[in-house]
């Protein structure tokens, strides 16, 4: 009888989300698993039969070599909310049927929040019609806000290419020699890890933003325009990173002031935009002062070409520790990151109960917001900076990145 894994991405990409995927592929060859098989499209797609032989694509180590330096999402990635079993009992009974025809022994889903649901539901009902499927959660999200992990893999080289291109939209902002601002939208949602990462662009050779607005904090309109027209008082250009999610303190995102058409995805999920234009425009017309918005949107979450070392080398490791630990029995688990030491850096990797993990939100803990709410004070920089160590070079042909993809998708 065949034993075989299967593996699936979900939610948002990463730059080194793949790279996690290599790790689950390799480990799962080198334990003796007869195929890895990949979801086409997560659980959605697993759902409609849709999985292709990995063992049979991936056959060299360059293209192990390829995938691991590909951003996005090789397999593809849905948001699709899997219902209780108690809800919906077919769904399940299809799943495990399908999982039973690829005599799948192993499971691995590669994702955030949702995809630790996921998880938790998949090994709940295992346990409950006694299937010795195993069940585990690998950490993926850039927004860096799944609890009891130091970190995420894909956070790190996100950090890298905000705190790079802030600098260069620094640079860009004072050439001119009059009043201006500058309102940098970033991804992260109701978590301010991302855009906290804007404060790594200070150095020597570089002033840094000149104020931070993070969803940890309820945003004030008319404090923020007080705060900005201090600033202007000062220095003729500034740069303000703002978070996607930073609420009002009626609980309303800043960006449902705008009139921008608005999608709710399956998990209830809003989806956030606007949130610099509006300020800037607001900045236009109550300051009198001219304005441009930025909004870094996907490219925080697909830059392969600026990819952390540390995050890639570790996104692999979470990898490889899954198919470990499943192998070994565990199950109904995410794998987590332990940082062992800050300097020099070190980290280990260990399994956790991922009920204890879905569906909560890990945010800055306030003590590291400065007090006037604008910056963020140096414990962030100690944290964050071993994560955006190093690079790891695309593979170059003919002046270009050379990725690995499937055409199926």
């Amino acid at each position: 009888m065949l034993k075989n894994a299967i593996v699936g991405q979900s939610g948002g990409p990463t730059a080194v989300i793949n790279s996690s995927l290599a790790g689950v592929f390799q480990g799962c060859i080198s334990r003796g698993a007869d195929n890895v098989y990949g979801m086409i499209n997560g659980i959605q797609g697993l759902l409609d039969n849709k999985t292709v032989n990995l063992t049979q694509v991936l056959d060299s180590s360059l293209e192990i070599e390829l995938l691991k330096r590909t951003p996005s999402a090789y397999l593809g990635s849905c948001r699709y909310k899997l219902p209780h079993y108690n809800e919906d009992t077919f769904i399940y009974e299809k799943l495990f049927k399908i999982l039973k025809d690829l005599q799948i022994h192993w499971f691995f889903y590669i994702g955030g929040n949702d995809s630790m649901d996921t998880i938790c539901k998949l090994s709940d009902y295992a346990k409950e019609i006694n299937s010795d499927i195993r069940f585990m959660g690998i950490p993926k999200t850039i927004d860096n806000d799944l609890i009891l992990t130091d970190h995420t893999p894909g956070y790190g080289s996100a950090a890298k290419y905000v705190g790079l291109v802030m600098k260069e939209i620094i640079r860009d902002a004072t050439v001119y020699g009059t009043q201006y601002v500058t309102v940098v939208e970033i991804m992260g949602r109701n978590a301010g890890w991302l855009t906290a990462a804007a404060a790594l662009s200070k150095a020597e050779d570089c002033e840094g933003v000149d104020m931070l607005c993070l969803p940890e904090v309820p945003f004030n309109t008319d404090n923020f325009l007080t705060k900005t027209e201090k600033l202007l008082k000062s220095r003729k250009s500034i740069v303000i990173a703002v978070s996607e999610g930073i609420k009002l303190p009626d609980g309303r995102y800043v960006c449902e002031l705008s009139d921008d058409a608005r999608f709710t995805d399956a998990f209830g999920h809003k989806n956030l935009t606007g949130t610099a234009r509006y300020l800037s425009n607001m900045i236009m017309k109550k300051l009198g002062t001219k304005s441009r918005s930025v909004e870094l949107s996907t490219l925080q979450r697909c830059a392969g070409h600026v990819t952390s070392r540390t995050d890639i080398t570790e996104a692999y490791q979470v990898g490889g520790a899954a198919a470990k630990y499943a192998f070994e029995g565990h199950t109904g688990e995410m794998i987590a990151i332990k940082r062992v030491s800050d300097d020099p850096y070190q980290s280990t990797t260990e399994p956790k109960d991922v009920h204890k993990v879905a569906n909560l939100e890990k945010k800055i803990p306030l003590e590291w917001i400065n007090e006037s709410y604008t910056d963020i004070e140096p414990i962030f920089h100690q944290y964050a900076r071993p994560l955006i160590q190093a690079e790891l070079t695309p593979i170059f042909i003919n002046g270009l990145p050379r990725h690995i993809y499937l055409k199926e998708l």
